[in-house]
């Protein structure tokens, strides 16, 4: 019995380290798409077979907050591409983008034209006037990611996909 819990726990450990990790939602910063308190499950391997694509909603370590736990946030340029946002707008690449899945319409503050450097992503929370991102601590670095998010499993209520 005791090798059945003992092999139970490190399959588990496995899962969790190389395959998909399970994270609670620590604040509103990505509402209305992910609420605080949902629980979600991140593919760990997914970013080994692709690059992110703007859309994704990935895990990372926020640069310079050394032992800081992990972010959620949204992909919205990758790497070669122009971000900006100004007159209630996000711009990429200089058009302004249509983005239905945010919490609210126009965005405040504006920020100046950034182009994201080889290797690195930009993010935003999905509650753009309340979050602390890309526009706060710059780009994310590919190799400080975690995983890609891609389900919701918990509260039952709000089990989907991403």
């Amino acid at each position: 019995m005791a090798v059945i819990v003992a092999a139970a726990f490190v399959l588990a450990f496995l899962v969790q380290q190389f395959l998909v990790k399970p994270y609670v939602i620590p604040s509103p910063s990505m509402e209305p798409t992910l609420m605080e308190g949902d629980r979600v499950l991140v593919n760990r391997l997914a970013y080994r077979f692709h690059e992110p694509h703007r859309g994704d909603v990935f895990v990372f370590y926020p640069p310079g907050r050394p032992g800081s736990d992990p972010f959620i946030k949204r992909v919205v340029a990758v790497a070669g591409d122009t971000v900006a946002v100004h007159d209630g707008y996000l711009y990429l690449n200089g058009k302004p983008m249509t983005e239905p899945f945010i919490m609210q319409h126009p965005i405040l503050n504006e920020f100046p034209e950034f182009k994201v450097p080889r290797d690195y992503v930009w993010a935003m929370g999905d509650n753009r006037n309340d979050s602390g991102d890309s526009r706060v601590f710059g780009p994310v670095s590919e190799k400080a990611i975690v995983g890609e998010a891609f389900a919701v499993y918990w509260p039952f209520s709000r089990v989907k996909g991403l």
